[in-house]
């Protein structure tokens, strides 16, 4: 029994990498915007924004197997 893949996956693939890109890029805003409070755990909070930020543009950019 051979199923077809849905849609649905392409999609919600391609709306969560949306949604933590837009989270990435706050994160980045924010931390940029506060370094003097945030001290040494600046670089800490760059290096995780940009872990969230490529894993959001992966998604969005993979395609789903067929």
């Amino acid at each position: 029994m051979s199923e077809e893949p849905s849609i649905w996956i392409g999609i919600s693939e391609k709306l969560f990498g949306t949604i933590l890109l837009v989270i990435s890029l706050l994160m980045i805003y924010f931390t940029a915007t506060s370094t003097d409070t945030l001290g040494a755990f600046t670089a800490l909070f760059a290096f995780l924004s940009l872990i969230v930020l490529t894993t959001g543009v992966f998604l969005i950019i993979v395609k789903v197997p067929e």
